[in-house]
Formats: C-alpha cells, sequence, structure tokens
C-alpha cells in the first residue's frame, strides 16, 4: 500500500485504508461499559498532588495501614523456599481447607470441606465468575435471568451482572433505613426470573449493616419463595467488610441460616480486613452437593481465565486467617476505623443541610448532600447533582470525594466519602466541606 507516486494508487489505497479501519472495532457489550467513577476521581486527585496541589482524598476504597508483617513474612518464606510455580486452579487443598475451617468456626456455616471453597484473585474476580456460573444469557424471545440486589449498591454488580447475560432489578433504599431493604421489599421482587441476590454488608457504599435478625428475615424470605416462586434462587453474600465493624451491630453470615445456607454462596477476601488490596486475594465457599458443583463449574471457568492466584500468597492466606499476631493488628485497624467513624459523622453532622446515617461498617460515610442543590458555589458552580457538588469540592476545596450517582437508587443524592486516612486529615477534609458550604449562595 501506498507505494509509488501515482495520486490515483494513492487516493485508492488511503480509501481501502479508511474502510478498514472503520471496520475495525470492540464488542458491544464492552463498549457499552461505564467506567468506574471512583477510579476517575481517584486518579484525577493523584494527578493533581503529583503536580504539588494540595488535595485531600476520600474517594479511594482502600484502607491506609499496611499489610500485618507476618502475612508478608510468610510470603518471603515461600519464594525463598521455591514455593514460586503452578498451583490447583482454585488453589491448593491445605489453604481452601484452612478457609473452609475459617467459616465453619467464625462465621456459623456448617458443612464445608476445601472442595467447597474457590481462591481467586480478588473479590471482584470471585465475583465475575460466579455469575458467569449462576447465570445464562436469554435465549431469543426469553427474559433475562433476573439479579435483585438493594441500592445504592458497589458499582461493580450491575457490569458484571449485564456481562454475564442477567437483568438487574434494584430495591430502593433511604438514608432513613439506614440504606437497608425490608423483607416485603424483598419479597415483591422476587418473580420465577429470579436467579441471585446479592447482599453486602457492611456496605459499600452505605456504610451500614444489616442486624442478624434482620438477615435472618430475609433468608425466610428467600426460603419461601425458593419453595414456590423462585426453586433457583441463590444467594451472593458479599462479606468483604466483615471484620470492620464497630456500631454495635453483630457481624452475621446469612450463609449460617440453616433454610437457606446450601443455596448460599459466601463471597469474602483479605483486601479490607488485612489491608492487603493489592495482593488481590479473594474467596467463595458453598456447602452441600450444588455448593460442591458450583465451585467446580467456577474453577472451570477460572481455568480458562487466570488459572491459580500467585503461588507464594497460599502461605501468606494461611498465616493471616490463624495468625493470633494477625488477629491483633487486625483489631487494631477495625479499631482506628471506629474512631474515624465517630469523628466524621460528628463532622458531616454539623454541616449545614447534610444528613448522614451513622457508619456501622466498612469505612465509608455515604452523607445525602441533595439539600445542596439548587445553590451555587462560592466559584460561580451552580450545584445540580452530586456530581456537580463532587466537581466542585474538588476544584474549589480541594476535597475528593465519590459523586453517588453509579451506586444506583437514591445515590443520586448522595456522595461517598471513605475514611480510610487519618484523623488529621478527616478534620482538615471537613472543615473545608463546612467552610465550601457556608461560601455557598
Amino acid at each position: 500500500m501506498l507505494m509509488g507516486c501515482n495520486p490515483r494508487r494513492i487516493a485508492r489505497d488511503l480509501a481501502m485504508l479508511v474502510s478498514m479501519i472503520e471496520m475495525l472495532s470492540v464488542s458491544d457489550r464492552v463498549a457499552r461499559l461505564k467506567p468506574s467513577v471512583t477510579v476517575a476521581i481517584t486518579n484525577r486527585a493523584k494527578q493533581l498532588r503529583a503536580g504539588g496541589v494540595d488535595v485531600l482524598g476520600f474517594a479511594a476504597g482502600e484502607p491506609d495501614f499496611d499489610t500485618p508483617e507476618p502475612i508478608k513474612a510468610a510470603a518471603r518464606k515461600a519464594m525463598d523456599e521455591g514455593q514460586t510455580k503452578y498451583m490447583p486452579t482454585l488453589g491448593d487443598a491445605q489453604t481452601r481447607g484452612v478457609i473452609a475451617r475459617k467459616l465453619i468456626e467464625e462465621n456459623g456455616i456448617e458443612g464445608l470441606t476445601e472442595e467447597h471453597v474457590a481462591i481467586s484473585a480478588g473479590g471482584k474476580h470471585a465475583l465475575y465468575v460466579a455469575l458467569h456460573c449462576l447465570l445464562d444469557p436469554p435465549a431469543p424471545g426469553d427474559e433475562p435471568q433476573e439479579v435483585i440486589y438493594p441500592v445504592p449498591a458497589w458499582v461493580s454488580y450491575r457490569p458484571i451482572t449485564e456481562l454475564a447475560g442477567g437483568r438487574v432489578v434494584e430495591i430502593d433504599t433511604d438514608p432513613d433505613s439506614g440504606y437497608k431493604m425490608t423483607p416485603e421489599q424483598l419479597a415483591a421482587a422476587i418473580t420465577p426470573r429470579s436467579r441471585v441476590l446479592i447482599l453486602n454488608s457492611p456496605s459499600n457504599p452505605c456504610g451500614t449493616m444489616y442486624t442478624p435478625d434482620e438477615l435472618r428475615a430475609i433468608a425466610a424470605v428467600v426460603a419461601d419463595k425458593a419453595s414456590s416462586t423462585a426453586p433457583g434462587l441463590v444467594i451472593v453474600s458479599d462479606e468483604i467488610y466483615e471484620k470492620i465493624v464497630f456500631g454495635g451491630v453483630e457481624q452475621f453470615s446469612i450463609g449460617s441460616v440453616p433454610e437457606v445456607a446450601d443455596r448460599t454462596l459466601t463471597l469474602n477476601g483479605l483486601s479490607k480486613s488485612y489491608a492487603m488490596t493489592g495482593w488481590r486475594i479473594g474467596y467463595t465457599a458453598m456447602p452441600g452437593e450444588f455448593g460442591r458443583t458450583l465451585i467446580k463449574s467456577m474453577g472451570t471457568l477460572q481455568g480458562q481465565m487466570t488459572t491459580n492466584i500467585t503461588s507464594f500468597c497460599y502461605p501468606a492466606i494461611r498465616c493471616a486467617l490463624t495468625d493470633p499476631a494477625v488477629a491483633e493488628a487486625v483489631e487494631q485497624m477495625r479499631q482506628a476505623f471506629a474512631a474515624r467513624a465517630k469523628l466524621i459523622h460528628q463532622r458531616l453532622s454539623e454541616i449545614e443541610q447534610v444528613r448522614c446515617p451513622e457508619p456501622t461498617g466498612a469505612f465509608y460515610a455515604f452523607p445525602d448532600v441533595s439539600a445542596l442543590f439548587g445553590r451555587t458555589s462560592a466559584g460561580g458552580k451552580i450545584i445540580g447533582s452530586a456530581l456537580d457538588l463532587s466537581e466542585a469540592l474538588l476544584d474549589e476545596a480541594l476535597v475528593a470525594v465519590v459523586p453517588g450517582e453509579d451506586f444506583g437508587g437514591c445515590g443520586c443524592d448522595c456522595v461517598r466519602i471513605s475514611f480510610a486516612c487519618s484523623e488529621a486529615q478527616i478534620n482538615e477534609g471537613m472543615d473545608r466541606f463546612a467552610a465550601f458550604v457556608e461560601q455557598m449562595s
């Protein structure tokens, strides 16, 4: 192509190139994916800081603590001893067995063996694999299978559901309920097409959690509907923040309820509670015969994706789940998050027209800021949405928070504020937020 100097030949070759380029495209399902607003805000804040701007970041969902030393030492030792080769796709039997015992002893989920456990490259990967094993794309003329969950909710539930061929059914909540659905709402949402119910307690982005009695009531609804309306309904219980609790609500695994135990896939990992986000370690577990079948199917799919996680991480997992020194470090982190939760709730409650339920788990506050809509910032920006407020806060007050639109439901009235940072940063950030609001007209 484009050889020689003949103008007609050059024009013809250029036309062929343009035609070829126009025919190239990515798949529709990927082209429709929305970029993560959380990542976008975090990256913008990092860019500003790299340029010397004093931005205070409250966007990232990542603990500011280092991984406890015994965990790192276990990985170093394994590497030094040559554990650097391929491993079984879902992890070695010893580590899967440790996870099973942890879930039996700490979470009360009976009947688990290593065959009921899958280890994955983080919680998001675990969810992706699980939903692709539970959902079938609809046949022509058929309706999609449904995935139900209360909103506001983690932004990745929807795209992963839709990539797997499912349809999201949202259950609306509000700040007055602590962003929690009722059993009656759930019962009304379940149809014969219902395939998965996703629960996330403690919640990202809401920072609240269901009580044991509330989860038992939800389990009763699922058990009732599974006996009639939706016999194939499976609960996916996302418990990634299970050890970051501080509001007087006991952490409870719905998979421990006998009536729904054999239809509950418990999803967890080491990222949040153990400050191991970069390690990319997640796991899932489900008892019973179907649990064994589902886990085996997840292994088949994972074998075509990532196979095993990094081999020298397995001793680190066992250390994290069994070493008393690690448990002590995790408790110290929990206490720090508890103090921060109390502080940020107090500071937000002092800001005019900002309404925020008290955080009881995870490390997020999710205040309703809709009373500020319609006002104008000191910099002249008219605030018509949570996104407008987040952009103005970053531009004018140098405070990075996440707008709530992508979390669904009443999230459009809210912003997510991560308090995975020092108390000094919380005070400075809330000082700036309060001043920003005071200067609005």
